[in-house]
């Protein structure tokens, strides 16, 4: 996983970690182990980034580096 792109997300839509948190309802120091890469994002609040940034799940992931989700 691209663990910048976590950040780099957050921070240009000028969000906290804690806002992060409260969207995938866990807490601030979980999402930072995330952001760091010191624990992997289960798939279901991977998938909640990705819709809440509307993007691909494959770019947080860092395989692709194409921001715009897909079409359905």
């Amino acid at each position: 996983m691209n663990i910048h792109r976590l950040k780099d997300l957050r921070e240009d839509k000028d969000l906290t970690q804690a806002d992060i948190a409260r969207v995938l309802n866990t807490t601030q120091q979980q999402y930072s182990k995330y952001e760091i890469g010191i624990r992997l994002i289960p798939i279901d609040k991977l998938n909640k980034l990705a819709y809440f940034y509307q993007t691909s799940t494959d770019y947080i992931l860092g395989r692709t580096n194409i921001k715009k989700p897909y079409k359905k």
